[in-house]
């Protein structure tokens, strides 16, 4: 009996284990059948839509950060993501495509990107002059030699995107101009702290605006509107663009006051405003710690130095954002009679002497003679806005 015991469970055993092994050779067959999975599919590049040269020209990649102000997108409408890089090849005219880049890039190649920027290509934020909010600094005993003279020639043209920071009531001329004139209440005395007065008005001002860039430019500044447009154009406002002329040929070194028993040595460039500069609002609202509300004056009491000088010190030495260099901006400490006169209209801003410099003006041919048109201002408008009532007109030639 213990003999046969021990046969059936030997049996039972093996029947056990190959009824398992026949069950997982059936177990596929009752599954399913597998879902198809996509793969990821490559981005879809932008090709030539019309005919072109076959030259091909490598720029360099672009990086778009995602997550700034406004949504970035390729130039095919899908957005990117953050960090994301693509590369342009331009394939003569205006036809390009898209590439993807393994490269890191900066956002220095940002603008091209923009209108009016080094690729030429359509921009998916276009700027107008209601974008740009345009300060005027003067003071009240300069309203009829210098600031009528604007409001006769460029602001005409951005009357309502212009606006004159003074130090004085002169509801006289606001009402037979129409102006923007901003009485800031800062003395009239042309000293460090009236000027930083000024300007932190000015700072406060254009961040109320909600507009996208901030330019200021002085009272004997001719502002050429269609070069303002192009250049702006070629930047984003969200990103961190400043943008102006040094009047030094080095950073300036200046010392910051860090506690009331010491201080430390700084250097940072900075674009004088004699001749004007910009400032992005991404740039701006990044300055609202060192520069809102008041914080303006304070910041430059560290440094003892003017206006323009403390603009420069909060962007590159406290935000570390480095001035973008142009030669489109001029003030009257230039020699202006050697800016070339082909290329003057494609400047931003043009100024002239002083008293003791009167000719120290762009040299211009015109309607206006030099005792007409001491600053040439007249001039310039005329070229750019030749349909102006007050421009002369050209008489037709007679035929012989």
């Amino acid at each position: 009996m213990h003999i046969a015991s021990v046969g059936v469970s030997k049996f039972c055993f093996l029947f056990s284990l190959a009824f398992c092994g026949l069950l997982l050779l059936l177990i596929p067959a009752f599954q399913p059948p597998a879902l198809q999975v996509d793969l990821p599919q490559p981005r879809p590049q932008i090709r030539p839509t019309h005919a072109g040269s076959s030259h091909q020209t490598r720029v360099p990649a672009v990086s778009v950060l995602a997550g700034a102000t406004d949504t970035a997108t390729g130039l095919n409408g899908s957005s990117l993501g953050q960090g994301e890089t693509m590369e342009m090849e331009v394939t003569g005219g205006d036809n390009y495509r898209l590439v993807d880049s393994p490269k890191s890039i900066d956002r220095g190649a940002f603008p091209a990107w923009k209108a009016g920027g080094p690729l030429g290509s359509t921009s998916h934020d276009p700027l107008e002059l209601k974008d740009i909010f345009i300060a005027v600094k003067t003071t009240k005993k300069y309203h009829k030699s210098r600031l009528e003279l604007l409001i006769h020639t460029w602001v005409s043209q951005a009357k309502e995107h212009t606006f004159m920071f003074t130090d004085g009531e002169d509801n006289e001329l606001r009402m037979r101009t129409g102006a923007n004139i901003i009485n800031t209440n800062c003395s009239a005395a042309h000293t460090r702290q009236a000027l930083c007065c000024k300007m932190s008005v000015e700072y406060d001002k254009f961040i109320e605006s909600q507009k996208k860039w901030f330019c200021h430019v002085d009272d004997d500044n001719y502002v050429i509107l269609p070069s303002l447009l192009r250049m702006l154009s070629s930047y984003h406002h969200s990103q961190d663009v400043y943008l102006g002329r040094p009047s030094l040929d080095h950073p300036i070194e200046a010392s910051e006051r860090v506690k009331s028993d010491g201080s430390v040595s700084v250097k940072f460039w900075f674009a004088t405003g004699g001749a004007g500069f910009c400032i992005s609002r991404g740039l701006a609202l990044k300055m609202s710690p060192w520069a809102s509300l008041g914080n303006f004056i304070s910041t430059a009491e560290k440094i003892r130095l003017p206006d323009d000088c403390t603009i420069g010190y909060i962007i590159e030495a406290l935000l570390e954002v480095s001035l973008t260099h142009t030669h489109l901006f001029h003030s009257h400490l230039e020699n202006l009679q050697k800016l070339p006169t082909d290329s003057l209209l494609e400047q931003v801003t043009l100024s002239y002497g002083g008293f003791e410099n009167r000719r120290n003006v762009v040299s211009i041919v015109g309607g206006f003679s030099l005792v007409e048109d001491p600053t040439r201002f007249k001039t310039v408008h005329c070229h750019l806005y030749p349909i102006t009532d007050w421009c002369p007109k050209i008489k037709p030639r007679h035929k012989n």
